[in-house]
């Protein structure tokens, strides 16, 4: 896709994910999974995270271990390395990585995208490093996780290179407390798992209008990904009735957040390599 000289934000697009697709951000990967096949294996230099979001959950190997049965509505912090996920029948699953080595080139349906990288995006390889339980799979049932008082759509969790947001709520939600915002260098991933959502996209308007371009209001069904870009302004409203559930995706962890002790996960890390 392009970008203005103007705004230098580049055309976004949502991704329909099917089982098996790929999808992905500057820095990070988004595979779809779909239980009732066979095992699926994924090799990383760094941590994964496999999101499962249903009452069903999967069996995992890491690095050529025991197999490991793991719930529903869980966050799994895979170590880096081989693994190798089932999927309970009839369950689903997203894996979520800053590197994938095994995957073969322009293989994520969205690779024209990142033909040419933004040099804004700050790289996810410098980022934290484990302190404890190094090697484990780690599991983190999503129900345990506590919002902040203030902040109860927050249930932040991170790896290493990763920090994730599971943003899970009934209904549609209130179109009064939208929250339109942007990034300078880093991207966000919209992750829609379940129920429909509009993602409302802006670009800031510079002194030549003839690089002045439209809003957008992108329908996104579950199982898709958004990337918004670097200087995008964006906010996601889940419309209709019914759960829905979007997970936003950060590569590297947000820093910010961290810091103000909303990533439930945090202890386990430590800043730098």
């Amino acid at each position: 896709m392009t970008s203005s000289p103007e705004t230098g934000v580049r055309d976004t697009a949502v991704y329909n994910l099917a089982p098996g697709n790929v999808a992905r951000g500057q820095n990070f990967y988004v595979q779809w999974l779909a239980g009732g096949g066979a095992p699926f294996a994924a090799q990383s230099a760094r941590e994964t995270l496999l999101l499962l979001p249903d009452a069903s959950g999967a069996q995992i190997r890491a690095g050529g271990g025991a197999l490991q049965s793991v719930p529903g509505r869980s966050v799994c912090v895979l170590p880096a390395g081989e693994i190798e996920v089932t999927c309970d029948e009839g369950g689903r699953a997203v894996l979520l990585a800053s590197s994938r080595a095994d995957l073969a080139p322009g293989v994520s349906i969205n690779d024209d995208d990142y033909a040419t990288p933004d040099a804004r995006i700050v790289g996810s390889e410098a980022g934290y490093a484990r302190t404890r339980g190094q090697g484990e799979v780690q599991v983190i049932r999503i129900d345990d996780i506590v919002p902040p008082a203030d902040k109860p759509r927050l249930k932040m969790l991170q790896s290493d290179t990763l920090s994730i947001n599971w943003v899970e709520y009934q209904d549609a939600r209130d179109r009064s407390k939208l929250s339109p915002h942007s990034h300078t260098n880093f991207e966000q991933g919209s992750l829609a798992i379940d129920g429909h959502f509009v993602h409302h996209l802006r670009v800031n308007w510079g002194p030549d209008a003839n690089q002045w371009r439209e809003d957008q209001h992108l329908e996104a069904g579950p199982a898709s990904l958004i990337s918004i870009p670097v200087q995008m302004i964006h906010t996601t409203e889940g419309v209709g009735d019914g759960r829905h559930l979007l997970i936003d995706v950060f590569s590297p962890p947000r820093e910010d957040f961290i810091g103000k002790g909303w990533v439930a996960n945090a202890g386990d890390y430590t800043r730098g390599e």
